[in-house]
């Protein structure tokens, strides 16, 4: 008997007020596997993401977590199935520290990550505990805003552009988190424009054009389709 996916998408129609903005997206993810979507922008790749977190206008078509349909959930119910979101604008609070930052969600599932657990993962937000949210660099910031979602429980992450903008040292401290989590048994979905960051994390991609997936292949095929990549993505 198949196993079911942690995360499974069929048909999904996506709507901001009339604008239309996914065409039957169609794909799943397994357990503690790490998925990127690819694709230029617009292409609907953070709708998806936003999409499974009921975030967006309207939606129709189906999205199962751990076999659970949660298209008719409120956000907050799907994010107790373990769900969680980090958007591209990070959503740091600037009167917050950034322990308090951290402290703020509430916990929403078993095997949240500890505040000693979280620090021993990103030491500079340790160093940074008593920091005010905006005084922290782009890439703690980033860091933060990750870490926010661990201490929740959340076991399906779903990260957005988490790569863009920061410095190559950083984007390289992000890539050894993805690392770690994926070996820690958690299940992750990122939408990358960087390619060359998400290129060696993921066990597969899927590449997304006018709202849907155009095609999906493996890590293992990757170096065979660099070419097609390169004129999708126009990279």
């Amino acid at each position: 008997m198949s196993k079911t996916p942690f995360l499974e998408i069929r048909g999904l129609q996506g709507w901001y007020g009339e604008s239309h903005v996914l065409h039957g997206v169609d794909f799943h993810v397994d357990e503690g596997e790490v998925v990127t979507l690819l694709g230029r922008n617009g292409a609907g790749r953070t709708s998806t993401l936003r999409a499974i977190m009921g975030l967006i206008g309207s939606r129709k078509g189906s999205i199962k977590v751990k076999g659970i349909e949660t298209m008719g959930m409120a956000t907050h119910r799907i994010a107790r199935l373990g769900v969680g979101y980090c958007p591209e604008e990070r959503g740091i609070f600037s009167s917050l520290s950034t322990e308090e930052n951290l402290m703020l969600p509430p916990t929403l599932a078993e095997g949240g990550m500890s505040v000693p657990q979280i620090y021993e993962m990103f030491p500079n937000l340790k160093e940074r505990a008593g920091s005010q949210g905006t005084r922290l660099s782009g890439g703690e910031q980033q860091m933060l805003a990750v870490a926010r979602i661990l201490r929740t429980g959340a076991k399906l992450l779903l990260l957005d552009e988490i790569s863009e903008g920061l410095a190559p040292v950083i984007v390289q401290k992000l890539a050894e988190m993805v690392t770690s989590l994926r070996r820690q048994g958690y299940t992750i979905v990122m939408v990358e424009q960087n390619f060359r960051f998400a290129a060696p994390l993921a066990d597969r991609f899927m590449v997304m054009e006018h709202g849907q997936v155009i095609q999906s292949f493996t890590q293992a095929e990757l170096p065979s389709r660099l070419e097609r990549l390169h004129e999708y993505l126009g990279v």
